[in-house]
């Protein structure tokens, strides 16, 4: 049975994915942020871990709730948009501060903390990115705190995948698609479920070839 941990798992896509892992059999890891959210991932059958990426010490209290325990899969899902602009406005020093503390600055502190466990599962590291964050791929400045956001965390997963490669460890970051969630709106044109599916098709057909990519949620390599 393998064993994949999902950070980030009380809404949307996190959610799903523990849904479906858990369903073919998985053992699963899932991480909430408010306490009225454990209980419906304990339901779906995960082990859940209470854990607030903007708490300091956030990663150092997941590392003793893991204890050592190999991984097959890490999915660090956690994610906010912040303010959503049509043009350039500057943002709110606390939005700037929530947006990147959340979308890179955790998967820096988490990253660091899930190598060893990675590395005795000889597992695989996925973050949840966006195509938005793709630089080469920009023609507007719409919402570009959460484009910045993106971006830097596409910059730390590749960075990671340089060490961790050597490690055994398979990193790429996965642009889901917009998907139909709290953050991706009604209009979006994905359901989660397919988003989820078609990301789990990704991740499990990986091998070492795939190491510091950025992929779409059908496979498709996409430009950083």
């Amino acid at each position: 049975m393998s064993t994949c941990l999902i950070v980030g798992a009380s809404r949307g896509i996190g959610l799903e994915l523990v849904r479906q892992y858990a369903a073919d059999g998985q053992r699963v890891i899932a991480t909430y942020r408010k306490g009225s959210d454990g209980a419906a991932l304990g339901a779906l059958g995960a082990r859940t871990i209470e854990l607030d990426v903007l708490q300091e010490g956030f990663a150092a209290t997941l590392e003793r709730q893991l204890g050592g325990e190999a991984l097959d899969l890490a999915i660090i899902v956690a994610g906010v948009a912040g303010p959503r602009s049509a043009q350039l406005s500057a943002p709110l020093r606390a939005d700037f501060d929530r947006v990147m503390r959340t979308n890179v600055l955790a998967s820096m502190q988490l990253i660091p903390v899930l190598a060893e466990p990675l590395a005795a599962g000889h597992g695989k590291l996925a973050v949840i990115s966006s195509k938005m964050g793709s630089i080469g791929n920009t023609t507007d400045a719409s919402s570009w705190l959460y484009r910045a956001s993106k971006a830097a965390l596409n910059s730390v997963l590749k960075a990671a995948s340089t060490e961790l490669g050597g490690r055994g460890i398979v990193c790429m970051a996965l642009h889901p698609g917009w998907v139909r969630t709290d953050m991706g709106g009604a209009g979006a044109t994905l359901a989660v479920e397919e988003s989820v599916a078609s990301m789990r098709r990704v991740i499990a057909a990986a091998t070492r070839s795939h190491n510091g990519r950025f992929l779409n949620y059908n496979g498709e390599q996409l430009e950083w």
